[in-house]
């Protein structure tokens, strides 16, 4: 936890002057022309860990990113945030993306927003609600990956409402609706407390603009509201705050959230908007500089509010989730053809390709013109993603998060981290070389064969798609007594094939119900681990396309602002001139190699058919 000492230390920077380029402009001789002012797009981004932001300039290129910590409180199936804190981080990381890439406030021409899809709550004059047995008012976020309502989505489940689906057939724990209910049920002071129920990312254009207008993407993705309520209302190009039509107020009835209905959704959201609508008049004054809140019950100040360094003002366009932005950053960054395609070509094209966003979790999400069902799998969402497409979203809760729990939780992780650190590396890099290096040494045909008796089903966090099972587990078989460096190399290996064999299913399970996925596109931190990417490629089968560059989410945020400063008239022309293709990773032509990852594929599938059969058995026993 920080108290206000520490938070004091946090907002210190927040007083400083904003030093900026209009400075320097003064400063110049009245002979001498004043230089070019820059437009530059400004992305930011709230991860699971931290807030970054990333300036672009007019071809999609980063110009500076900077990054600032947020406090999680973890306490077993609990996952809590501060909004108050990630605001905080939002500026530091605002002001330090542009001083290191020497930018002015001037020259940041609009803003776009990008979150995880946790669950903010906030009273009637803005102020932080709780949401955690603790009753600290700072933790009013239940974060994406907090698992208490699992009782909760069961009993959502059981409605058998239409609107589930749109969401595979069952809500997640994960999503809004079970964890609402929660709230009600186990902290009804929080509940009565309440005015606004968001997302993360729309709470961010709220508290930038002052405008409650809700995404299409959150919304829709996480509250079960049915966007193609919008299909004939209204388009894109003339996009404005909708009434929020698309909420069945028969299913928050039955699920026991009728009161949410009360006042036209106010609590969850009276108007919604396609992703890159301009809100409001843009950013605040208050948001755009900084100013003093006294908490006189506290008698101190509380905290420093604002201060992102922009001016008053500038466009800022209606939100995306993380991954979501990842994929508007990404979807479009494919090689130049040399003969130009066709419009319905191109159309028949962006269809194939499934984005994976690679992180804590990974997101894995496929569009189409037409609306496709498919089992276990969220979706379809119409424009949740690209406006005037349906959204196919499959994902695993954790891949980053769970590689690390493996490494990290190894008696050998200490010394071999040690290691990396003194050659200023990551210890997945030194880990790849130890595998190259085993290869070498047991004349393997290639480097996957290392794990032929070690297999991981990856399922620590359950499994979200395409089983949609909250409390399946992770599995290892073919451990031994060895604690070397080594075995942990290839503890890790059989992991990442693990994860591997999930986007597999995902993707056979997709094109299996109407889809004809051939291309994926990867961004996140986990596409930097070039292991990680050809051993997707090569379980896959198909050729995997990273971006020019890597900082998608930033630039999928961006494009948002873009879009609400009329650059561009539309998600998909932005897309189309700021997405630009870098390296291209083939799947391995070796008939072994596929041979292989074809059996461990039978064996990873077997695996969760053995824990259904051990859970038969158990239930038995203990019935």
């Amino acid at each position: 936890m920080f108290g206000a000492h520490q938070r004091a230390d946090k907002t210190s920077s927040f007083l400083e002057p904003h030093r900026s380029i209009s400075s320097a402009i003064e400063m110049t001789t009245a002979a001498s022309p004043p230089p070019r002012r820059r437009s530059v797009s400004l992305g930011v981004d709230v991860g699971t860990g931290s807030a970054r932001a990333g300036l672009f300039d007019n071809d999609g290129r980063l110009l500076g990113s900077s990054s600032s910590q947020i406090q999680i409180w973890k306490d077993g199936d609990c996952a809590e945030q501060s909004s108050t804190d990630i605001w905080l981080a939002i500026c530091t990381a605002v002001k330090a993306a542009c001083s290191l890439a020497n930018i002015s406030g001037e020259e940041v021409t609009s803003l776009g927003f990008a979150a995880t899809c946790s669950l903010v709550a906030v009273d009637y004059d803005g102020e932080p609600v709780t949401v955690s047995w603790s009753g600290d008012t700072r933790r009013n976020i239940i974060l994406w990956m907090d698992h208490r309502a699992v009782n909760q989505a069961e009993r959502i489940n059981s409605s058998k409402s239409p609107v589930l689906e749109y969401c595979g057939g069952a809500v997640s724990p994960e999503m809004q609706p079970p964890k609402l209910l929660w709230v009600k049920e186990n902290l009804p002071e929080s509940w009565s407390m309440a005015s606004r129920w968001m997302d993360l990312s729309d709470w961010l254009s709220y508290r930038a603009t002052g405008d409650d207008t809700r995404s299409l993407c959150t919304t829709v993705c996480k509250w079960t509201y049915l966007g193609h309520a919008h299909m004939q209302q209204t388009n894109e190009n003339d996009s404005r705050d909708m009434e929020a039509l698309g909420w069945d107020d028969d299913f928050w009835e039955k699920i026991g959230l009728g009161d949410l209905v009360d006042g036209h959704h106010s609590k969850i959201g009276r108007s919604v908007a396609f992703p890159g609508h301009a809100l409001g008049s843009g950013l605040t004054p208050e948001a755009a500089k900084a100013r003093k809140l006294l908490n006189i019950s506290r008698l101190m100040i509380f905290y420093i509010q604002g201060e992102l360094g922009l001016v008053a003002g500038t466009p800022v366009g209606t939100s995306l989730i993380d991954a979501h932005a990842g994929g508007v950053g990404v979807m479009e960054s494919v090689p130049v053809s040399v003969d130009s395609e066709s419009k319905e070509v191109d159309e028949e094209a962006i269809s194939r390709r499934m984005v994976l966003v690679c992180g804590t979790s990974t997101c894995h999400m496929v569009i189409s013109k037409t609306k496709l069902f498919i089992p276990g799998v969220w979706g379809p969402y119409w424009s949740a993603m690209v406006p005037q497409y349906w959204l196919t979203e499959g994902g695993q809760s954790a891949t980053g998060a769970l590689l690390d729990y493996i490494v990290e939780n190894h008696v050998a992780s200490p010394h071999l981290a040690n290691r990396a650190a003194s050659r200023s590396i990551s210890i997945f890099e030194l880990l790849n070389e130890i595998l190259e290096s085993a290869r070498e040494e047991l004349g393997s045909p290639f480097v996957a064969a290392l794990t032929n008796d070690i297999h991981v089903l990856p399922d620590f966090h359950g499994n979200r798609s395409p089983i949609a099972d909250p409390i399946s587990k992770g599995m290892i078989c073919g451990l031994t007594l060895d604690t070397s460096e080594k075995q942990l190399a290839l503890l890790y290996l059989a992991t990442v094939q693990g994860i591997a064999y999930g986007t597999r299913h995902i993707v056979e399970h997709c094109n299996a119900q109407g889809h004809k996925i051939d291309t994926l596109l990867a961004c996140g931190g986990l596409t930097k681990n070039s292991l990680f990417i050809q051993e997707h490629a090569d379980i896959t089968g198909c050729p995997i396309i990273l971006p020019r560059e890597n900082e998608s989410v930033l630039l999928g945020a961006a494009i948002l602002g873009a879009v609400a400063s009329k650059k561009y008239s539309t998600v998909r022309e932005a897309m189309r001139a700021l997405n630009a293709a870098g390296q291209v990773v083939y799947p391995s032509k070796d008939i072994k190699v596929r041979r292989y990852h074809d059996a461990k594929y039978r064996v990873f599938r077997g695996l969760y058919e053995q824990q259904l059969s051990h859970r038969s058995m158990m239930r038995e026993a203990l019935s």
